[in-house]
């Protein structure tokens, strides 16, 4: 029997209660996140990306922000082990940026909230809009300031990058931003095609790809 993949489908796949939710963010989707907001003041400042696997979000992080703080829960090789649920004081820094596991995301925006100072951005599953508790609880209460759509899908796969595969679910970028309160309604825009000209070799060590923007690769900015 060959599986549904219907964008229906797709879109409602449910993890596993005891599921990691490990699905690693393409570069590309983070530097389009990280073009939208550079021109806002005070963004070369500190980030904690505090879902980081193997540092696929981090490392183009790095490319914008003074301060990396990368962490996870497990232990991907990458940043320290640590996790960002845990109830007590934080270390507080400018943004937090992240790609949270999607049955955690809501507990990742409230912890977020309280560690932030500047403003935070969670990618997504477009579906997390939906749904009467995330209404109640976030939304109804403190709405994000962007809604920020991909106008193209980012593919995203359990425990790997793949340069080649594609996608039935479709992922937005919710951004609250501090200096923007109060925000009367909350903003929508779309992020135009962008994997193109944001998508670099490097990103994919063991899958080479044509480059599609002009200018050196990024190096591997110390974190």
């Amino acid at each position: 029997m060959s599986q549904n993949t219907s964008h229906a489908v797709m879109a409602q796949r449910v993890e596993a209660r005891d599921s990691l939710d490990f699905f690693p963010t393409p570069p590309w989707a983070t530097r389009a996140l990280l073009e939208w907001l550079g021109e806002r003041p005070g963004f070369r400042s500190s980030v904690w990306e505090p879902a980081c696997g193997a540092g696929d979000m981090a490392r183009p992080l790095a490319e914008h922000f003074g301060q990396v703080i990368a962490s996870d829960v497990h232990d991907y090789g990458f940043g320290d082990v640590r996790d960002f649920l845990w109830p007590g004081p934080a270390e507080p820094v400018d943004w937090v940026i992240t790609n949270p596991p999607f049955r955690l995301a809501l507990e990742f925006v409230e912890r977020a909230h309280q560690v932030a100072r500047v403003g935070i951005a969670m990618l997504v599953r477009t579906a997390f809009l939906e749904g009467g508790e995330r209404y109640e609880r976030l939304f109804s209460k403190t709405p994000p300031s962007e809604i920020l759509q991909f106008a193209e899908r980012v593919p995203m796969f359990r425990g790997r990058l793949d340069a080649s595969g594609s996608t039935a679910t479709a992922y937005c970028w919710l951004a609250w931003r501090y200096l923007k309160r109060p925000a009367p309604v909350t903003e929508f825009h779309w992020l135009p095609p962008c994997r193109k000209r944001l998508e670099r070799s490097a990103d994919y060590p063991l899958q080479p790809i044509v480059e599609g923007a002009s200018g050196p690769l990024f190096d591997g900015a110390t974190l």
